[in-house]
């Protein structure tokens, strides 16, 4: 059994490599979580504006398609800012 010390250890390096790389692409529910919004909104809306990744059944939506998409379609309401 490990002591509580190993066990801080082994937890603090598995979320080392979490942090380690950034993620270039995300699943459709992190990309629609990333949108606020769920994935059934994702896929309806989103989904078809953007190019993905595919990966035998997984679809990846990569980072940048949603900076793009989110730049694309941004629009400010109201008076100057």
């Amino acid at each position: 059994m490990q002591s509580t010390e190993d066990q801080w250890t082994t937890t603090m390096k598995a979320e080392d490599r979490k942090q380690g790389s950034p993620r270039l692409a995300l699943r459709i529910k992190e990309a629609a979580e990333a949108l606020g919004m769920s994935v059934d909104s994702f896929e309806r809306y989103v989904e078809h504006q953007v190019e993905l990744l595919r990966i035998g059944r997984m679809k990846l939506v990569p980072v940048a398609e949603l900076q793009r998409y989110i730049d694309e379609n941004s629009y400010r309401v109201g008076g100057d800012w």
